[in-house]
């Protein structure tokens, strides 16, 4: 199932954005095989609800023992894929960087991911998302007008700017490895990942369309009265993105406010409060619910602001099929969607180490091998 079946990945476990890159692979249907560190003291249980591990197998480790080393650079060896997560310098000393896995395998693709990046004054230094939002440009434009930015929880930059730009280059560089034979280091940082994400926001700077010295003014960011969210009368919230006239046409119809608005004069910047004001006090007058049935069918760029427990049940997320139910647990399904080889989710996260000796069996190791590892206390 999915088109990349038949790639064989060996994830180096981390947090964050790396296991999201490999969650994305496995859901295309990638053969994922997560490598856990073994953690002393601290018995090994399932985190049952961390969801950025599912869709794979795991076995423990032990990277820092010379037989456990010889373990991921044999897996390696018989991998299409490795991924790593850890400040640059780490794996080379533990002797499982890119130089030892590309000579057991020249053809291996092997995936980084980093905040700062492999190299830079910051290179070695501690970080986390805000931060790396903050260095790409990307965090101050997330304001009110005279406020200060507002943290997007990780989502713009561990698993937008850092997970799907791993991924995608993984993709990329086992398209080109087909073609010429030979493997490559793919080097993804959050801090590169969300400077991407920003790339439409430079370029509207650079025109002069966007004021970057002023966020929350521009029509984006919270400048506008038409591209904003609302509160309802059940305390619940709404959101609007009538950008162009017929869209905005149909979203002042729907509020019953054609006599009180001028179309014409909607963007300029000294009516904005006071059309602001107009909206929110009628978006008041409803709940979220009836407000939905108001705009139903209309073109009027409107939505519900869903938590994460309702939007499973909205009724076109139900019509995609965009969550499913696995181990109990609704959650997003295998996307983006593929026509002829369609990917799955059917697996949910295990305990680590839970598929060490059959998965290492998987992957050609024999039982006397796996026993005298476990001996070793180099696997668990």
């Amino acid at each position: 199932m999915g088109p990349l079946k038949g790639v064989r990945v060996v994830e180096l476990a981390g947090m964050g954005p790396g296991p999201f890159a490999a969650a994305m692979l496995a859901n295309m249907g990638a053969e994922v095989l997560r490598v856990a560190r073994p953690v002393p003291g601290q018995r090994q249980t399932a985190l049952d609800r961390d969801l950025l591990s599912r869709q794979r197998r795991s076995i423990v480790v032990d990277l820092k023992s010379a037989s456990g080393r010889d373990v991921v650079l044999d897996l390696a060896a018989r991998a299409d894929v490795v991924l790593e997560g850890f400040r640059p310098g780490v794996v080379e000393r533990l002797g499982v960087g890119p130089g030892d896995c590309l000579a057991r395998n020249q053809r291996l693709v092997y995936g980084r991911m980093t905040g700062w990046g492999q190299e830079g004054p910051r290179a070695h230094t501690a970080g986390h998302d805000i931060a790396y939002l903050a260095l790409s440009g990307a965090l101050r434009g997330l304001a009110r007008a005279g406020e200060r930015p507002l943290q997007p929880s990780n989502f713009v930059g561990d698993f937008g700017g850092g997970g799907m730009l791993l991924a995608c280059g993984v993709v990329a560089a086992l398209f080109e490895a087909q073609r010429s034979g030979q493997g490559q280091v793919v080097d993804a940082s959050i801090l590169d990942g969300a400077a991407m994400i920003a790339l439409s926001l430079q370029g509207m700077v650079a025109s002069g369309i966007w004021d970057d010295d002023r966020p929350g003014t521009n029509t984006l960011d919270g400048g506008v009265h038409y591209y904003d969210i609302y509160e309802t009368s059940d305390d619940r919230y709404v959101a609007v993105g009538a950008l162009e006239p017929q869209f905005y046409a149909a979203l002042v119809a729907g509020l019953d406010l054609e006599a009180e608005i001028d179309p014409v004069t909607r963007g300029e910047p000294e009516r904005q409060g006071e059309l602001r004001a107009l909206f929110a006090k009628r978006f008041r007058e409803r709940s979220r619910d009836e407000w939905e049935a108001v705009f139903a069918d209309t073109d009027a760029c409107f939505a519900p602001v869903l938590s994460v427990r309702e939007a499973p049940d909205h009724p076109h997320n139900q019509a995609r099929g965009t969550f499913v139910d696995v181990d109990g647990t609704r959650q997003v399904g295998a996307v983006p969607r593929f026509s002829r080889t369609p990917g799955r989710v059917d697996r949910g996260p295990v305990a680590p180490g839970a598929d060490t000796d059959a998965a290492l069996a998987d992957w050609g190791f024999d039982s006397d091998r796996i026993a005298s590892l476990r001996a070793q206390g180099a696997v668990g």
